[in-house]
């Protein structure tokens, strides 16, 4: 494909997407008004489904199916990724030799690990309830552990941290999000439909439906995707080498 070519496909598609945005604009509500009717709409869908967080009810209620999509993505990025920094026939792995910490850091790093993994697990785990849920905590979740990396060293990091479990964590993760819908379609309800388990009681770890489920499926593949993701990047920045050493 030639470079004048893509500017052309490239130019079609801005006119493309500019074109609905200001489609999409102008049927906007009035801006500056008290009340807002999707806002609203939200708000009375959450309550009636007794999810006290309405972004989560949103994300894994009212329009879970395009945050399947948005799961698909994530999964997508770190596949692509996995495949593009896979070790290749001219590199090899060397043995990261450790590296002197200093000691407050090694101090500070050890101590705030075990709180930034609860952390992000309690994210998750209240995500219809209170702010946050499966995309931010997870993120915090795997993150966390690569405080290890900075107050031990890489090879620490490695024992707890094994790819392979990650990456079939992530693979079931992304299964049970599409297992949920097919429950839903086989209680005789639409692909995802938040209507065939009870709601609990409203403003408990059990209320929402499915909500609660389909949020820790998320933060689980979440977790598992961003761990996956950068253990590839420091793999290559510790550990492989190619035939030069460099």
């Amino acid at each position: 494909m030639t470079r004048r070519l893509r500017l052309w496909l490239l130019a079609a598609g801005g006119a493309g997407l500019a074109a609905l945005l200001v489609a999409a604009c102008l049927d906007l509500p009035s801006f500056g008004g008290r009340g807002h009717p999707y806002g609203d709409r939200a708000v009375r869908a959450a309550l009636a489904r007794h999810t006290a967080n309405v972004i989560s009810s949103v994300n894994f209620d009212q329009r879970a199916y395009d945050t399947l999509g948005e799961m698909g993505i994530l999964f997508a990025a770190v596949l692509g990724c996995a495949v593009l920094l896979r070790q290749t026939r001219d590199e090899h792995r060397a043995a990261p030799a450790p590296a002197e910490v200093a000691r407050p850091v090694r101090r500070y790093a050890l101590l705030v690990l075990p709180v930034a993994v609860v952390t992000g697990l309690y994210v998750i785990a209240h995500g219809q309830l209170s702010p946050g849920g499966g995309f931010q905590g997870g993120v915090v979740a795997a993150t966390a552990l690569h405080l290890l990396y900075l107050g031990a060293d890489y090879r620490a990091l490695e024992r707890v941290r094994p790819i392979g479990v990650f990456e079939v964590a992530d693979a079931l993760a992304a299964c049970a999000y599409l297992v949920l819908g097919l429950a839903a379609l086989l209680a005789g309800a639409a692909f995802l439909a938040n209507t065939w388990l009870p709601y609990g009681t409203f403003d408990t770890l059990s209320s929402g439906g499915q909500v609660p489920l389909l949020n820790a499926a998320i933060g689980m593949e979440v977790a598992s995707g961003v761990v996956v993701l950068l253990a590839g990047f420091l793999d290559q920045a510790v550990e492989i080498v190619d035939e030069n050493g460099s």
